[in-house]
Parts: C-alpha cells; structure tokens; sequence
C-alpha cells in the first residue's frame, strides 16, 4: 500500500473523531469530576504534548521518517493527545458543575450517595455522578444509568424496581446522604 492511500485513510479517520458528537445525556457533573478533567486537560497541555513533541522533534533529526518508528508512533500519539484536548476543551465549556442543596436532603438526587439492599438482603451504597465521572471501582454510577433513573426522586424505606440485563429486580432504599 502507498504512502499516499494511508494517509487520506488517516486524514479521513481523524476528521470523522472531529466531527463525532458530544456524549449523549445530562451534561451534568460533580466539582471533584470537573477538577479531574480539568487537571487531565493541563497535564496533557503542559505536560504530555511538549514532551511528545520534543521526542518526534528529535525522531524527525534522525532523517528518512518513513522509516523512523520513533517518529511514526510520536505523531501518532500526539493526534491523539490533540483529539483527547479538543474532546476535553469542548466537554468542559457545556459541563454544569452541581453542587448538594439542603432541599435535596432525604430524597435521592445527583450527587448522592446511596445505600441500597436487593431482594437477597446484600447491601451496596453507589455515589450518582456524570457521565463524565462514572466509575464503579469508586462505586460512582453515571444518573444516566438504569440504576440511577430509578432510584432519583425516592427517599429512604422506598422499594424500587431496577431493569437489568438479567431482568428486573427490586432494590430498598436504606440511606441517602449529601457529603
């Protein structure tokens, strides 16, 4: 394959990734998850890309680039730097940080941590976050998510019905807390 099919393959991709729309769902987010996307912003600006740049400078030193792995793999990783800091630029001017209010005590809304127990008596407390945010080793569940939907608007003592891929299954809500 020539040089030239490759690179308007690669022109073609990375126009598409430009082009691609913005996550579906509330543009909704926590301060902590707007400060971490806001740290990974600048450490990828003031960071990752000029040290990358630094090394393709240096791979591109070395002459004949069609065959320079170092500089191949460095342009390669900074389009990538640069479509993760157009994705984070665009995401972070329509993101809505939402603070707790003291109206939202007792009943399950953004931000909340939740204490629920299923039908086998095995408890689980999530935290409802972005989809930004989501992560489920920090027990951190997107409000876009089945679980979420349910649970918004419910107060403690509620039964709750939640869809899963496995089938419904019903949930109680044990504790609701703002921290």
């Amino acid at each position: 394959m020539s040089k030239a099919f490759t690179k308007e393959d690669t022109e073609v991709e990375e126009d598409a990734l430009e082009d691609a729309p913005a996550p579906r769902g509330s543009n909704y987010i926590t301060r902590a998850g707007f400060e971490r996307m806001q740290r990974e912003l600048n450490g990828l600006w003031r960071g990752e890309r000029p040290k990358v740049t630094r090394e393709v400078e240096a791979a591109a030193a070395q002459g004949d680039r069609s065959e320079n792995a170092e500089y191949i793999y460095g342009k390669k990783r900074l389009r990538e730097i640069d479509r993760r800091i157009r994705f984070l630029s665009k995401r972070l001017d329509v993101l809505k940080v939402v603070e707790p209010s003291k109206e939202q005590e007792g009943r399950v809304y953004f931000g909340a941590h939740v204490t629920i127990e299923d039908e086998d008596g095995n408890e689980a407390t999530y935290r409802i976050v972005g989809p930004d945010e989501w992560d489920l080793s920090r027990r951190e569940i997107s409000i876009d998510s089945p679980v979420a939907k349910a649970l918004l608007g419910k107060k403690v003592d509620d039964a709750v019905t939640v869809m899963r891929p496995k089938g419904a299954t019903e949930v109680t809500i044990i504790r609701i807390e703002y921290r």
